[in-house]
């Protein structure tokens, strides 16, 4: 395995429990599947679709979404939010994000304090 493949690989592990956090906080505001891959691509958070939506099926399944049809546009839409279960859980999550990025700054730094 090259130095570019072990990289790779760490860097998704890294990123693949961020975009749980990321699609919490994202579907604060109702959103369909498309419109989160953009947006989420925007901010620089690269998903597959092919990793978005199963994800998305089980946050509902798992009760920390929502969703409803849209059927008023000429193309119905599944628009997904994030339930009452998947802000405290977002909360969470970030709360533990700001502990160990605030660990990992100290880390950097040389104060293991």
């Amino acid at each position: 395995m090259s130095t570019d493949d072990t990289t790779a690989g760490h860097l998704q592990e890294l990123r693949r429990g961020t975009v749980v956090l990321a699609c919490l906080i994202r579907l604060r505001t109702p959103d369909y599947g498309y419109a989160l891959l953009e947006s989420l691509d925007d901010l620089g958070i690269m998903v597959d679709a092919n990793t978005l939506y199963p994800l998305l099926r089980r946050l509902e399944k798992q009760g920390l979404l929502t969703s409803e049809w849209n059927t008023d546009e000429a193309r119905p839409r599944k628009f997904y939010r994030t339930s009452d279960a998947g802000e405290r859980l977002a909360g969470a999550l970030m709360n533990d994000w700001h502990r160990i990025d605030d660990a990992l700054a100290r880390l950097d730094l040389g104060d293991e304090r």
